[in-house]
């Protein structure tokens, strides 16, 4: 899944640099181009976006603001699409499943924050144009790649999350809990 949303974003990005090149050669309004063709990705994007999803994944869509998730509550397989916001989610607290749980957070910009109880199997891909990840007191900053942490015995723990993100601005912090 990790290099299709590379690809798409090297696409859009690719995409974008070809109007631009377009603008200054034949002297023409990149802006009216630009948001049709958004509109247009974005209604692609949109159709074709179930058939991208595990079955049985929640959509939860917040253009702006957030998700604060640090009471008792129950994780399930889910995506969350944001403009700009916040996705602040206390693990320690969750009932988790048995098996695996993947949580997608797809937007611009937006900052998450994660508290992962130490039994939990983690797996984590964050891409986007630029990258910014303090995963248990490691932080890295990424430009244009995916950044992947995945914990000792994921695949042997009963209870596993898959944190996929998808952005062009991210902040990710993941602590234990």
């Amino acid at each position: 899944m990790s290099k299709r949303i590379q690809l798409i974003l090297g696409s859009l990005i690719l995409l974008f640099g070809l109007l631009l090149l377009l603008e200054n050669v034949f002297d023409i309004n990149l802006w009216s181009f630009c948001w049709p063709v958004v509109l247009i990705l974005l209604g692609v994007f949109l159709l074709l976006g179930p058939r991208l999803r595990p079955a049985g994944s929640e959509v939860n869509i917040r253009f702006f603001g957030g998700v604060d998730r640090r009471e008792d509550w129950t994780a399930a397989n889910e995506e969350i699409w944001m403009f700009v916001g916040d996705v602040r989610m206390d693990l320690s607290q969750a009932s988790l499943p048995e098996g695996e749980t993947t949580i997608r957070v797809i937007g611009f910009v937006g900052d998450i924050d994660l508290v992962a109880p130490v039994d939990l199997g983690l797996s984590v891909a964050a891409t986007g144009f630029l990258t910014s990840a303090k995963i248990f007191g490691r932080k890295q900053d990424t430009f244009l790649s995916t950044q992947r942490y995945v914990s000792e015995g994921y695949a042997e723990s009963a209870r596993r999350l898959h944190i996929e993100t998808l952005m062009f601005v991210n902040d990710l912090v993941i602590k234990q809990g």
